[in-house]
Formats: C-alpha cells, sequence, structure tokens
C-alpha cells in the first residue's frame, strides 16, 4: 500500500475550486428560479398552474434522459469538451427562457437548460484531477457547493426578479453559463488522463445489480420523493407568503432567515446521524417532519410566524436527507459499484423534480393551492411507510487502494480472496487493469497491517 500525503497538490486545488464552482453556479442558475416562476407567471401568455408547475420541474426530464449518455460521451472524446458542451446548452436555454414571453418559450428554454447534463462528466473530471486518497474530501466539496447553491438561489432569485423582473433571472443565469466556461478553460488544469473511476463514473457492467438491489431502490425512492415534493410545493410556497403579509420584496430575506436557521438545526442531527449510527431513524424522523410541515402548510391561516416554523421544519428535515441520503448510498453499495448508484440515484432525483412540477401544478389548477400540499403531504406519509421496512445500513466506508505497478497479474487475480480474509474487510473488488482494489471496510474492526503485507508481500518477507 502506498503511502503518500494526503495534502492537496496545487493542481488539485485549481480542479476542485473550479469545478465546485461550476457545479454550484449550475444548480444557482437551476434553482433561482424556483421562488418566483409561481408568482411572476402571470407576465407569460397561456400560464395555467399546470403549464407552471412544469416549467419549474421540466429540467429534470432532460435532465435525467442526458447525464449518464454525456458521462459515457466524456469518457470517449473527453471531460472538457463535453462540460463545455452541456454549458452552451445551459447557456442557450437560459437566453431563450429570458426572451420567452409565454410559458410555452420558458419550458422550452428550461428543457435547454436541463440537457446541459454535465453533472458526471464533471465528477468525472474531478476524479481524474485528484488522488484516491484526497478524492473523498473533493467530493466533499462538491457536495457541500450544491447546499451553498441552493440557499444562495432561494435568496437571490425573489431579489432579481422583485428588482429587474422575471427575465433577469435567466439573463443572469445565462451570464453565470459564460463565466462557467471561462473557469473550465483558464481555472481547472487539463486532465492527464481519462480513466474509469468505479468510486465516481458509470459502469454499464455494474447496472443491473445496482438496480435489482432493493437496499438501493429505497435510497432511489427517497431522493425521488425528496425532490418531487420540493418542487410540488413551490407552485404554491411563494402565495403563502404572500397571504402571511410578506411583500414579494421580502421573500428573499425571508428564505434567508429560513435557511440560516434550518442549517443550524440540521448539523447536530447529521453529527448524531452518524457518530451515533442512527441513519435510519434520522431518515425516518427528516421524512415524518416533512409529512408533518406539509399537512401544516395546508392548514395554516395568514399568520406569518406559523408559516416561518412550519418552512423551518421542512427544510431542516430536507436538509438532513439531502446530507445522510447520500452517505447511506456510499455505505451500502457494493465495492467498486459506488459510482454507478450514485449515477442511478442522481437520475431519481432528477425524475422526481419533474413528475414534481407536474404534480404541483396538477393539484393545484385542479383543487386550489391547499390541495398542493395536502397531496404532498400523503405522498410523503407513504413514502415514511416504504422507509420502515429499510435495513439499518452497515458502518461501513469505501478504501481505494493503489497496488503496486510491479506486482504479478496472476498474483493480483488472487488477491480479492485474500483481501476478504482481512479483519474489517466486508466486501472487494479487485480491478487488475486499473491496479487498484475498492474495499469496504469496517474501520473500527480493520486490521491495516495484514492489508499492508498482502499489498506489499515482497516487502514484507524483506523485513
Amino acid at each position: 500500500m502506498r503511502k503518500v500525503s494526503g495534502l492537496l497538490l496545487a493542481t488539485e486545488r485549481r480542479a476542485i475550486t473550479g469545478l465546485a464552482s461550476l457545479y454550484a453556479t449550475r444548480m444557482l442558475g437551476l434553482f433561482m428560479v424556483l421562488p418566483v416562476l409561481a408568482l411572476y407567471a402571470d407576465e407569460l401568455a397561456g400560464a395555467t398552474p399546470l403549464l407552471i408547475g412544469l416549467a419549474l420541474g421540466v429540467y429534470g426530464l432532460t435532465q435525467a434522459i442526458l447525464q449518464i449518455p454525456f458521462g459515457l460521451l466524456s469518457d470517449r472524446i473527453g471531460r472538457k469538451p463535453v462540460i463545455a458542451g452541456g454549458l452552451l446548452l445551459f447557456l442557450l436555454g437560459s437566453v431563450v427562457a429570458a426572451g420567452a414571453d409565454t410559458i410555452g418559450g420558458v419550458i422550452l428554454g428550461r428543457c435547454l437548460q436541463g440537457s446541459g447534463a454535465v453533472a458526471a462528466a464533471i465528477m468525472a473530471l474531478l476524479a481524474d484531477q485528484t488522488r484516491e486518497q484526497v478524492r473523498t474530501a473533493a467530493m466533499a466539496t462538491i457536495g457541500l457547493s450544491i447546499g451553498v447553491a441552493f440557499a444562495v438561489a432561494m435568496v437571490l432569485g425573489p431579489w432579481l426578479a422583485a428588482s429587474f423582473g422575471l427575465s433577469s433571472v435567466f439573463w443572469f443565469t445565462a451570464m453565470l453559463a459564460a463565466v462557467g466556461i471561462l473557469v473550465l478553460w483558464k481555472l481547472v488544469p487539463p486532465a492527464p488522463r481519462r480513466m474509469r473511476h468505479r468510486d465516481v463514473g458509470i459502469d454499464r457492467q455494474q447496472l443491473k445489480a445496482i438496480l435489482t438491489r432493493a437496499d438501493l431502490w429505497r435510497l432511489d425512492l427517497s431522493i425521488f420523493a425528496l425532490h418531487l415534493v420540493l418542487m410540488a410545493i413551490f407552485v404554491a410556497v411563494p402565495f403563502r407568503l404572500l397571504e402571511a403579509g410578506i411583500g414579494v420584496e421580502r421573500h428573499g430575506l425571508t428564505y434567508l432567515g429560513i435557511m440560516l436557521l434550518a442549517f443550524l438545526c440540521m448539523v447536530p442531527l447529521v453529527v448524531l446521524a452518524e457518530k451515533r449510527q442512527r441513519m435510519k431513524g434520522m431518515c425516518l424522523l427528516a421524512i415524518g417532519a416533512i409529512a408533518v410541515s406539509l399537512a401544516g402548510l395546508a392548514g395554516i391561516g395568514t399568520g406569518a410566524w406559523a408559516l416561518f416554523a412550519w418552512l423551518l421544519l421542512f427544510f431542516t428535515a430536507f436538509n438532513l436527507l439531502e446530507a445522510t441520503l447520500p452517505s447511506m448510498l456510499s455505505k451500502l453499495a457494493p465495492a467498486g459499484a459506488k459510482g454507478t448508484a450514485m449515477g442511478v440515484y442522481s437520475t431519481s432525483q432528477f425524475l422526481g423534480a419533474f413528475l414534481g412540477g407536474l404534480l404541483g401544478g396538477f393539484l393545484a389548477q385542479q383543487w386550489g393551492l391547499p390541495a398542493v400540499f395536502v397531496g404532498s403531504a400523503l405522498l410523503a406519509g407513504i413514502w415514511w411507510l416504504l422507509m420502515l421496512g429499510m435495513p439499518a445500513p452497515p458502518h461501513l466506508t469505501s478504501e481505494v487502494i493503489e497496488l503496486d505497478e510491479d506486482q504479478q497479474d496472476d498474483a493480483l487475480d488472487t488477491l480479492m480472496a485474500s483481501f476478504a480474509e482481512v479483519a474489517g474487510v466486508e466486501d472487494v473488488l479487485v480491478v487488475p487493469e486499473e491496479r487498484l482494489a475498492y474495499l469496504k471496510v469496517d474501520r473500527r474492526r480493520l486490521d491495516r497491517d495484514a492489508l499492508a503485507r498482502l499489498v506489499r508481500p515482497d516487502q514484507d518477507r524483506g523485513n
């Protein structure tokens, strides 16, 4: 086992900074319209609640369809060309939506925005640019940037729309896409190699096994339901703020206060889930809190404080699930299949966003705004029941071990069985052509000396 520093190299810092900013600005552009479109739809010819919901969520459809193909394409023609092409599509979609005066034009623009589905390619480029021992930290930086982008979008979108109109939100996202292209070519260093990364990228040979795992399906269902509910309720939430006497110009500040408090409430719950191994319990608690908060939003009067409390409960639970579901997926995914599992998980998320927009718009159009919250609360209740039978995830972590280049191929063929016998190793996949071993380990019981002897047997015999 190679002992190499876990400190970031200069090129790794540049890559992480640039790619995290790319991912964050792209998600910022997708989410900024969420708290404002329903309020300003009367400016758009042909707008109905159903079409407004479609405009909110349709980006998820093109994301779900194209993200895996774009990721595979980046394996063939290179990461940067695919990412640049995706950003250009995102820019084009933003311009189309900005210039639209009909709801159909906005829907087309949102479709084009979503078709720039470069998340998988960005993650693959990040893996190309970083060593295995720092990749987990790099991925965590990307995850943090997404959370920050969502919070900023909820504040910045209402401010821009109130100050300069709905079109300004889309012009701003177009500018973000243009800046993103500059960041890609100027800040992100060129990748010296393109390799398959089983902890990040999609492996088509593993898809069937991942799709037939009941425990992983429950997590895919959870992220699907979470984003379905999120997208559905934003057909109605902005109007709840108006009913509570909160003017449009103050929506951004309202969301800011809710997001900050929700983050502060979420952090100790995440620590408790991870440190005390209460992942399943926290998951069920969060889903229950979402169901309760949505029921509360359906039945409140016009009190601003009651609205604030229900939204705070919702976003605390939402943030808790956004943080814990990927961690649970990482623990449950087979060794060497984390990237494939995450690809299916992300596709489920985007499909949920698409269907959530449609559902919210349909319920609002047929039975009014309270029906959006009632229907979403009922779905959350069903989701909670389906998750009751989920097994608690094992307390495992993923490790990727670089094997010595001079180790014989015949030794690598038998290494998997030897790894499996090491105390604390629960699952293993050795890939000879990559000279890597993917392990799922219980770090509390892991015998690292025995692991090192397997990887460097000649050195150990010499000692």
